[in-house]
């Protein structure tokens, strides 16, 4: 679907479902070429306004099915975006919350991650970050990390929440 605003037109993009095999790939990394490219700066703008229009806190390229290894996250400050991302440090200190996943709707499952993490990548203009972050901010930083290594959080859940009656019937399709 097409959307014009006033700052030019953008795309929504089409999210995969689970239990699309391609949401299993690994994603590739890029290039600073590649990423000052027209090509992937729309790509860009397209995932953030689909993150966004999905309500979701984050979106992975390869949940668009775009096996490019970077992920869109929503923050208090704006839109941020994790090129070629490599989580450095996960503390030892974990917590248990429940995910969800624009890839997997209507089901929800307890996972047990790190509570702090440091994450290192390239922003939208191929400039190396680096972050600390913690709680709810570290979890999603995480989620959409697994998403480039071709990880869902229902491989990492130790108890569905809501939804197994919908996991269940998509695990038979």
């Amino acid at each position: 679907m097409q959307i014009n605003k006033s700052n030019g037109i953008y795309m929504i993009l089409p999210i995969i479902k689970y239990p699309n095999k391609n949401l299993r790939k690994k994603s590739q990394d890029l290039s600073k070429e590649q990423i000052l490219s027209p090509e992937t700066q729309g790509f860009i703008v397209n995932l953030i306004e689909t993150m966004f229009k999905e309500d979701g806190l984050g979106l992975a390229a390869v949940q668009v099915d775009k096996h490019w290894n970077m992920f869109a996250v929503a923050t208090e400050d704006g839109p941020m975006v994790f090129i070629n991302p490599k989580i450095v440090y996960k503390s030892w200190l974990k917590e248990t919350d429940e995910e969800g996943c624009l890839s997997v709707p209507g089901v929800y499952g307890l996972v047990k991650r790190p509570k702090t993490v440091i994450i290192k990548a390239l922003d939208r203009n191929g400039n190396k970050l680096s972050m600390k972050a913690k709680g709810l901010f570290a979890r999603v930083l995480q989620h959409e990390a697994d998403h480039t290594q071709g990880v869902l959080f229902i491989d990492k859940t130790n108890k569905i929440t809501r939804g197994d009656d919908v996991l269940r019937e998509l695990n038979t399709k």
